[in-house]
């Protein structure tokens, strides 16, 4: 009995503190910096006499497991700044309990912040306490006992992988233009000899073998076009269908038909695709959601449970951050703000990414979200492309840093293509694969590399960094330096050379035995690989999609609000040109109240065109993350229809309710909401045709001309413009396809069948009768109800077409390459030469247009040009401002020097320093923001339109 008085008094205790869930937060300090290090949580305690705390976890212990895995306890013993509220909790209560799915962004930024404030170190504690609560460790002073368990592990090989791209070889530049289009169709149709085109298979994989490692990260290096991407798209299950693969990949034993890799592995692409109008934390946040949590929740309940039966306290800031990223669905996740920190874009979190157009964060900025929109996932192999494209060597040496961090202690899988990486970066790595003309040259340990090319004749001088060194050592041109055999005369060894003697090395060796023995698949952990395709429920992606479609409506607010205000003026303009009192009940008034009606048809549907910008810009970015599996296409297409019916229906209202009673049409109600209605449905017939074309074309200036095309095609066949009886004979069926048809039926017959125009007339033909049967519109009332049955069957297959057009066309850019006849021959020759036959190389387009340029010496004027105390502002977001910020943000403050004729200046800096906007400002580029300082061109006061046609 007393027992269950105990127990009820700490259920009573508990909820008394989650009731106060919502207290301060970012005042909290991280007992995971806690000194008391690898000792017990629950011995430490003890030695407080902290009995409190026990109540308290014990009171979570009962808990269910659903509530006890989202409970956490947090220490308030630390506390460096706190409040006298703060101070009297200390004395009271010391703990707090929370549940972490309701913790607020700056809750989730402050506690980041104290858990992690130098990256490098903090970072690998951060993860060194995790592996502890996860598996076992020994200490120095005790043995520490944990739960146990492992972290899934990924172990990728690839055996005899070739990939082959189908080339189409063409006379002249190997360019796509308008004559070399015109032939292939031409020769595809008639099949002239003269004009058919070759078709040539570029080898771009050559029978590569390997194994990528869990807990070792790879370095990929080699020269451009030597097939890096190709070969981490085909390991990672992103490679362009039109290519054709042989060989085998596997995953811990499985083939690519046994699981699905794109949700398994993550694929950072070279290119930076992102929603210009979100912000960095948004991006994040919607690709934490998308991907998942993987199997975190059910390794936490695991951990829980044994934790549980064991009796084992874990360190509160260590339970709560597994906690909360292992909850599903939530809006803001703990990991957004984690990956903001140790990618150093925690300083930009609530600046919007930003294009051409808008102004956003910085590129290599961009290259760290694109690197973080991967990694926030729960996918253990990972494949990165470039990831130190526009950042500085410390910023690429510090995410590397982590990224190793992170392979060793959760024994992730890493493969990393870096061109030049840094020798400070390039001795983070285990493991080196390096590659040239397809193939691959050496795969081993880093610590062997230089002993293998040492075996091979060449050695890497003491300050030259070896990452360099194995890149030049491929070139004909840069080979001969490195050859330290003075003895030996030197000659080239070719790749395949450095190939054969490869497969004698050691490390060769010990691949192929490796390979030769297959992986268990037994010993694969259930958590692993994915077998299913999206990494949540329908429900739930088509949530995440909507309230990202309409985060992006409210962003695009002024675009919408725009085109209603400029609807309303035209109304009033159209109102005064058809105004009630010139218009009369007969039939020559009676055309000018149906060039009215055919007029407030043409506003609302061209009033829809611009969906066509708004989709056609974010297409790129849909394709990346449909091919990621992050969504499916329905998900995006369901809530780019529903969202725009409030606009549609605000916009089809602005319009009857100014004009319809203005100009006088029949004055029953029930008509005016038919029309309304009517014009609510030809407007979302619009937008649904303008996302469709441009979901089809997708080339911006193709699509805006297809869509005026396809406009007047359904203006000419609207029954207006040319009445039906006026159509020939043999074009009569437009008249039936055109939407804007039915919507003319529809508005006539809800005009003009109307009790005011049943006036008979001498051919005892009522007014209203003459009038439709004048136009070809002599329907019955009922025909109105078949218009909006047929405006909705429009609405819906072009919404349909929509999401078919997502789901199956390719992403532009991706057809056949193009090469010249010219290039064709010299491959197919290099084919058919022997090894040791010399090859004769093609004079490059470099060298063709260096000698065009020793020809002729245009004369020009050095110009020197200096700036001083150059500053540039720009105007703070309203959200900053709010949050304390000046009205004005300053991006380059005092720069002053100078450019001189005949001096190569390097402009260096971290990334985000302010560089391309120095360059933007100087040349004038800038449209925006407050430009102060003094620039001089030659001694003189820089003049735009000047300067513009010198630069």
């Amino acid at each position: 009995m007393g027992h269950h008085e105990v127990g009820n008094h700490d259920m009573e205790e508990l909820g008394e503190t989650e009731r106060n869930l919502r207290s301060p937060f970012r005042h909290l300090s991280s007992s995971f910096r806690s000194t008391t290090s690898d000792l017990a949580v629950s011995s430490s305690l003890r030695e407080n006499n902290d009995d409190e705390m026990e109540l308290q976890w014990a009171a979570i212990q009962r808990l269910p497991t659903f509530k006890r895995v989202r409970t956490s306890l947090f220490d308030f013993q630390l506390l460096n700044d706190t409040t006298k509220e703060e101070e009297d909790i200390k004395i009271e209560g010391k703990r707090k309990v929370i549940d972490v799915t309701k913790l607020g962004a700056l809750e989730r930024s402050v506690f980041i912040e104290k858990l992690i404030t130098k990256i490098e170190y903090d970072n690998l504690r951060l993860l060194e306490k995790l592996k502890e609560r996860i598996g076992r460790q020994e200490s120095i002073l005790t043995f520490v006992l944990r739960v146990g368990l492992e972290f899934p592990t990924i172990d990728v090989r690839f055996q005899n992988l070739s990939v082959e791209a189908d080339c189409e070889v063409v006379q002249g530049k190997p360019i796509p233009t308008l004559w070399n289009t015109i032939t292939t169709v031409f020769s595809a149709l008639t099949k002239v000899s003269r004009c058919k085109s070759q078709s040539y298979k570029i080898k771009i994989l050559k029978d590569i073998s390997g194994i990528i490692k869990p807990s070792r990260m790879t370095l990929l290096l080699g020269p451009p076009g030597c097939g890096k991407t190709t070969l981490l798209q085909a390991l990672s299950g992103k490679l362009n269908p039109s290519l054709k693969v042989t060989g085998e990949i596997s995953y811990n034993g499985y083939k690519f038909t046994e699981f699905v890799p794109q949700n398994t592995s993550a694929y950072i692409s070279q290119y930076d695709l992102h929603i210009s109008e979100m912000t960095v934390r948004e991006t994040l946040d919607f690709s934490a959601r998308c991907q998942g949590i993987g199997g975190r929740a059910d390794m936490l309940k695991e951990i829980s449970r044994r934790e549980k039966q064991s009796g084992i306290v874990p360190e509160p800031d260590i339970d709560t951050y597994m906690k909360a990223i292992s909850v599903e669905g939530l809006k803001g996740t703990l990991q957004t703000d984690y990956i903001l920190k140790i990618l150093g874009l925690d300083i930009c979190a609530d600046t919007i990414v930003g294009d051409a157009m808008n102004r956003g964060i910085s590129g290599g900025q961009k290259r760290r979200l694109t690197t973080g929109e991967m990694i926030i996932g729960p996918n253990k192999a990972l494949f990165m492309d470039e990831i130190s494209t526009g950042l500085d060597s410390s910023t690429t040496f510090q995410i590397v840093t982590c990224l190793q961090q992170l392979t060793h202690i959760t024994e992730a899988t890493l493969l990393v293509s870096l061109l030049q990486p840094a020798p400070e970066t390039f001795d983070l790595f285990d493991d080196i694969i390096l590659m040239a003309e397809g193939k691959i040259v050496y795969q081993g340990p880093r610590s062997s590399v230089q002993e293998f090319f040492e075996h091979c004749g060449f050695r890497c001088p003491e300050r030259k960094g070896v990452a360099d060194f194995l890149q030049e050592l491929l070139s004909e041109r840069d080979q001969a330096q490195y050859w330290y055999r003075k003895d030996q005369p030197h000659s080239f060894v070719s790749v395949d050379n450095f190939i054969v003697a490869f497969k004698k090395f050691q490390a060769a060796q010990k691949l192929n035995e490796e390979l030769c023995t297959p992986f268990n698949k037994r010993e694969s952990h259930k958590s692993a690989l994915s077998f299913n395709m999206y990494s949540m429920g329908k429900w739930e992606l088509l949530k995440t999609c909507m309230a990202r479609e309409w985060l992006l409506m409210k962003r695009n607010s002024f675009v919408h609000i725009f085109k209603s205000s400029q609807l309303v003026v035209i109304a009033l303009i159209t109102m005064t040109i058809f105004i009630r009192t010139r218009m009369k009940l007969d039939l020559v008034h009676a055309s000018y109240y149906q060039g009215s009606l055919f007029y407030a048809l043409i506003r609302l549907m061209t009033t829809g065109i611009t969906e066509l910008a708004l989709t056609v810009s974010r297409l790129s970015v849909f394709y990346k993350q449909r091919d990621f599996y992050f969504y499916p296409a329905w998900a995006y297409s369901i809530p780019a229809a529903i969202l725009k019916i409030p606009f549609s229906l605000m916009d089809a209202f602005l319009w009857t309710a100014l004009t319809y009673y203005v100009i006088g049409y029949s004055p029953e109600p029930e008509r005016f909401f038919r029309l309304l209605f009517l014009l609510f449905l030809v407007h979302q017939m619009a937008i649904s045709l303008f996302r469709l074309i441009a979901s089809v074309v997708r080339d911006p200036p193709f699509a805006a001309n297809f869509s005026l095309f396809t406009l007047l095609v359904i203006f000419l066949f609207s029954g207006f413009i040319i009445p039906r009886p006026l159509l020939p004979a043999w074009v009569k069926w437009g008249f039936w396809l055109s939407p804007l048809a039915y919507s003319e039926i529809g508005v006539a017959v809800n005009e003009f069948l109307a009790p005011r125009w049943q006036q008979v007339s001498s051919s005892n033909a009522t007014l209203g009768q003459q009038v439709l049967e004048k136009r070809g519109l002599n329907f019955s009332d009922y025909y109105y109800w078949i218009s909006v049955g047929a405006l909705i069957g429009f609405w819906m297959i072009f919404n349909i077409g929509f999401t078919f057009a997502l789901s199956l066309l390719k992403p532009p850019g991706s057809s056949r390459a193009i090469i010249s006849h010219e290039r064709f021959s010299y491959l197919k020759a290099k084919e058919d030469l022997s090894d040791t036959a010399q090859q004769k190389e093609l004079p490059s387009v470099d060298s063709l247009t260096e000698r065009k340029v020793k020809e002729m010496v245009l004369p020009f004027k050095p110009i020197t040009i200096s700036f001083k105390d150059v500053q540039y502002f720009v105007d703070t977001p309203k959200k900053l401002r709010e949050q304390g910020y000046p009205q004005r943000l300053q991006l380059l403050q005092d720069i002053t020097g100078a450019f001189r004729p005949g001096v190569l200046t390097a402009l260096m800096g971290v990334s985000g320093a302010g560089k391309t906007t120095l360059m933007d400002v100087l040349s004038g580029r800038k449209t925006g923001g407050y430009i102060e300082g003094e620039i001089r061109i030659g001694g003189y006061p820089k003049v735009q339109e000047t300067y513009a046609r010198i630069s």
